[in-house]
């Protein structure tokens, strides 16, 4: 999934050793001028200087004329200024002459860091800026998962805990977790369902949960998500997520307004470094074996068709909660016949790597979901997770994993 992709792309890059968080966002603004895929041909790192109330540039890159770096932009001068603080990322239409002189003559720019008062109204201490021919939705939600990133490094630079304090947050924050799991099995109706999560840390930012319905027996959601981030924030915002479903769960919402209402409480209740993918699927007692879904930017499920051994992925209909707060989610639908299989898994799985480097990935996935397609849900479950571990027994990187399967009985 390309979000997730970005999201790692960035770790990997910010995982190094910086003299300064200046030359952290650079390093990441580098990285996305010079790659060609991102079609971004400038790039630049303006500074909040509160005391002026001006931005100066710091950094830049690309095939724009180079602004002198005595440039200032003045926030009172500039009412785009006041819009990052609500949308996070802008396009916008350049205005001042000395940087149209330059090329500039249109932007995207996103806020990073913490938020800044000044005369009553917030700006961030960055601002990122691109330019590149095209601009759209698209590009818009990838930036803001760059923003958040960035944003998230640049705090995680800054604190710091003791060793002791952080083992007492993590003993707590691993047994508030594991009270909230599901219990693995769970039967409903023609479906028998299995899942299971196994953190790479003490705590982690994979959830998943079965959501009865309490007015209509006829009605199951399950869902999965991943909290972008690690350690005990990003078990605080699984927990929080799985807990909003739930109460959710107990009213009459439909899927498309539940995503987008979770969607804004993510951006409004987590810190804008925080964001999750979700896939929200609902089963009922339909007798052609309905199946609704949306999928917030999480990793295509897999869906196996017991006849024809062909799987179909359930794409995302919509971006990862949080970074933009207006989206919208689509929903979508996939019929169950007997024998057909869902595998629901996070990214901790297919890119789980061995000794050499190499990531266990989806292909990898889909042959072994296809070898055990005729055992039961616990059995498909259980077979997979250990061919992951029994993969990267070696390996170093590690993240979080979890599996949900699906099966309706024959």
């Amino acid at each position: 999934m390309i979000y997730k992709k970005l999201h790692k792309t960035i770790e990997n890059i910010t995982s190094k050793v910086f003299e300064s968080e200046e030359k952290m966002i650079a390093s990441v603004i580098d990285e996305f001028v010079h790659d060609n895929i991102q079609e971004i041909i400038g790039g630049r790192l303006w500074k909040l200087y509160p005391d002026e109330g001006c931005y100066r540039i710091v950094y830049q890159t690309g095939k724009m004329e180079l602004i002198k770096k005595s440039f200032q932009i003045n926030v009172s001068e500039y009412p785009v200024m006041d819009l990052f603080v609500n949308e996070r990322t802008i396009f916008g239409h350049e205005t001042n002459h000395e940087l149209m002189s330059k090329g500039i003559l249109k932007f995207a720019a996103s806020g990073v860091g913490n938020r800044i008062k000044i005369n009553n109204k917030y700006y961030y201490e960055y601002l990122v800026a691109y330019n590149r021919k095209i601009l759209n939705e698209e590009v818009k939600y990838l930036l803001n998962i760059m923003a958040s990133v960035l944003t998230s490094k640049i705090r995680h630079r800054r604190s710091s805990k003791t060793e002791k304090s952080l083992m007492e947050d993590l003993d707590k924050a691993r047994q508030l977790q594991k009270s909230i799991l599901p219990q693995h099995e769970y039967v409903f109706h023609d479906y028998d369902i299995y899942g299971l999560t196994i953190p790479a840390e003490m705590v982690g930012g994979d959830f998943f949960d079965y959501l009865e319905s309490k007015d209509e027996k006829d009605r199951l959601g399950v869902i999965l998500g991943d909290a972008a981030s690690k350690g005990v924030s990003a078990a605080a915002e699984a927990m929080y997520i799985s807990g909003a479903l739930r109460m959710a769960s107990t009213f009459e919402i439909k899927i498309a307004p539940l995503m987008k209402r979770m969607n804004a409480l993510v951006n409004q209740i987590f810190s804008d470094d925080k964001f999750s993918s979700l896939f929200y699927g609902e089963l009922s007692n339909d007798k052609n074996g309905l199946f609704l879904f949306a999928n917030a930017g999480h990793n295509p499920p897999f869906f196996l068709k017991k006849g024809t051994n062909e799987i179909v992925l359930l794409n995302p209909t919509g971006p990862v909660l949080g970074p933009s707060p207006k989206a919208s989610y689509m929903v979508e639908n996939v019929n169950f016949d007997p024998g057909d299989v869902l595998l629901i898994y996070s990214d901790g799985v297919v890119e789980s790597q061995d000794a050499k480097g190499e990531f266990y990935e989806e292909n990898r996935l889909k042959k072994i979901l296809i070898r055990y397609r005729n055992g039961g849900a616990k059995e498909i479950t259980l077979r997979i997770i250990e061919d992951v571990i029994k993969f990267s027994k070696n390996g170093q990187y590690n993240d979080d994993k979890t599996l949900v399967v699906i099966k309706k009985r024959e």
